[in-house]
């Protein structure tokens, strides 16, 4: 971080980090539990996520705040100013994240008393443990901005695509195998929509990273897998 003449604005640039931090970490809990919970059909511990993502919410309004403050007292430029438009960016990203972890845990906490098929969750940890590697990777790609490591989660983001169509065609098997499981299914489709979208939101913040450190967009177009949407 650049050290600036005037000590409260390094300092406010450093809670701003440290407000980022703190989501980040919040986020990767309420991803990790809520798999943890449609694993185990565990209601109580869906319900915590769920209550957990106001915590989330809360800390993204005050990172906008100060960020608004900060844009309005010291009137940033250059690496400064892509910092505090990153933070407010990232801040976006990371609570919408908040808010799938939160859909999952409430598919969760739905079908908890449904007939459970093991076999079709077994994709759907895949997904997840690929999509928080992703988020854990671009945590550390902000922290240290880190261009490369950034790059990196920007290139992956179709293996995800991959593994959510995937996990379409085995729970489309799973439904045609016996109705009785289309109700079961058809939440987990949801469920693995929401983490597909959990790496398009960290693919989001890789590309603000690449943009806080060199000014410009991340170079190419974005990786595209297949729409599960248009499948048959």
């Amino acid at each position: 971080m650049v050290e600036h003449t005037v000590r409260s604005f390094d300092a406010d640039l450093e809670t701003l980090d440290r407000h980022i931090s703190e989501m980040g970490g919040i986020a990767e809990k309420m991803l990790a539990d809520a798999m943890d919970a449609l694993s185990t059909m565990n209601v109580e511990l869906a319900q915590k996520v769920i209550a957990t993502d106001v915590r989330l919410d809360v800390l993204q309004r005050t990172v906008e705040d100060l960020a608004v403050r900060v844009l309005a007292r010291r009137q940033p430029v250059a690496v400064d100013l892509r910092d505090v438009v990153g933070v407010i960016r990232i801040s976006a990203d990371l609570e919408r994240i908040g808010d799938q972890a939160k859909n999952i845990a409430k598919r969760a906490a739905k079908i908890a008393g449904e007939s459970r098929i093991p076999r079709a969750v077994v994709g759907l940890r895949s997904m997840h443990d690929l999509a928080a590697t992703q988020l854990n990777d671009v945590l550390d790609a902000y922290a240290q901005r880190d261009v490369e490591r950034a790059k990196a989660v920007w290139n992956r983001d179709l293996e995800l695509d991959a593994l959510e169509d995937s996990v379409f065609r085995d729970l489309l098997t799973f439904m045609m195998e016996d109705p009785r499981n289309i109700t079961f299914c058809t939440h987990l489709l949801f469920c693995s929509k929401n983490l597909e979208r959990v790496g398009d939101h960290t693919t989001n913040i890789a590309e603000t990273v690449y943009y806080i450190v060199t000014g410009e967009s991340m170079p190419g177009e974005r990786p595209r897998g297949i729409d599960s949407s248009t499948l048959p």
